[in-house]
């Protein structure tokens, strides 16, 4: 295999899944982004440029190792960086996390179709249990393929909406900013401060990432062509997010007790785009759901087994009513906060294997 073959459509490729999986409920819905960036007012591009930083370079990791080690079980990852121990209690803190965040997507979907349709909850997580336990038995190469393609079209979106919303009402960006910021407002927010907010938010991206990427890099024609994906990705997603903060700063005082606070600033733009982007919602739910509930069947089962089919359904249906059961609001701030502060300390592993790794190559090459 050419080490430095590039292929500009699997670079696009790439950057498409790695977007699209990021981009789920907590994102595309705008709670997350609001927890994360916009609660900390114009503090949240420093959110965003730490949150660049850092994905540009576990992105690059993870999907290298996948390419070079070609991982059995993809999960193996953590005990490359980590080590056996700490490796193995990765590996299932970050299975129970994934399944968490898939409970956080089926969330998502019910809230809505709840705040836009006025349909009951259980219309829309049921919905997304069906589409995305069925599209997980055709495995990981179909849904790259899927995924790729759906992702670039919702950031663009995603950024067209925020866009529209920050120039429609230019002034109250910096008002929503002050806003935020005075403590006049109950904002249900991740973090004590932007930083804390930035770790914890990379935190639970990695524990998602890990894995899918290390697959990913299977599907490689050469490290080279796999991080351009992952930093164009990166690039992409960031600048989505931020775009979408200021968006969400213009009219925060309508969204803040908002469950679905991107509908709202869809809706101020042009009542039929929100109904409009509730659809692509939808589907960025659906671009995350799916590679997280195949990364928990996948570790447990073989793929295209019953064994991996009975279980795929019966984690869908646990989700599903486990998801029911909570806030859509509180779900996100709970799951992907505490988890967040585990999941970052990850990077600390990864930076001294490969400064081990560094250090060993030096050695040799004396």
């Amino acid at each position: 295999m050419d080490s430095n073959k590039v292929s500009p459509l699997n670079v696009i490729r790439f950057a498409g899944a790695f977007i699209a999986f990021l981009i789920g409920a907590g994102f595309a819905t705008g709670q997350e982004v609001f927890q994360y960036f916009a609660a900390y007012g114009y503090q949240g591009v420093l959110v965003g440029a730490f949150v660049l930083v850092c994905f540009v370079y576990v992105g690059g990791a993870f999907i290298s190792a996948g390419y070079r080690e070609r991982f059995a079980n993809t999960n193996d990852i953590y005990r490359y960086y980590c080590g056996k121990y700490v490796g193995g209690f990765y590996d299932y803190f970050s299975i129970a996390f994934i399944y968490m965040s898939y409970i956080v997507m089926l969330g998502g979907a019910g809230a809505t179709v709840s705040q836009h349709y006025h349909l009951a909850p259980a219309i829309g997580a049921i919905l997304m249990m069906v589409l995305s336990a069925a599209t997980v038995v055709f495995g990981l190469g179909k849904i790259v393929d899927v995924i790729g393609s759906i992702g670039p079209v919702i950031v663009v979106v995603a950024i067209g909406v925020g866009l529209a919303s920050a120039l429609s009402n230019p002034s109250g960006v910096s008002a929503g900013a002050a806003l935020v910021t005075s403590g006049e407002l109950e904002i249900t927010r991740v973090g004590s401060n932007w930083f804390m907010a930035g770790t914890s938010y990379v935190g639970f991206c990695m524990l998602w990432l890990a894995a899918f990427l290390a697959a990913m890099g299977t599907k490689a024609n050469s490290v080279k062509e796999a991080v351009l994906g992952t930093t164009l990705g990166a690039v992409g997603f960031v600048a989505g997010a931020l775009v979408l903060m200021f968006g969400l700063l213009a009219y925060v005082g309508d969204l803040y007790t908002s469950d679905i606070p991107s509908l709202v600033i869809a809706a101020k733009v042009w009542p039929a785009l929100a109904t409009i982007f509730s659809v692509i919602i939808i589907a960025g739910i659906y671009t995350t759901a799916v590679p997280l509930l195949w990364s928990v069947s996948a570790r447990f089962a073989e793929e295209k087994t019953t064994k991996f089919y009975a279980l795929t359904a019966g984690l869908a249906a646990v989700g599903c009513f486990v998801a029911l059961a909570l806030p859509f609001r509180r779900i996100v701030n709970i799951i992907y906060g505490i988890n967040g502060y585990v999941g970052i300390l990850l990077i600390f592993f990864m930076l001294a294997a490969s400064f081990g790794i560094t250090k060993k190559k030096n050695g040799a090459a004396k």
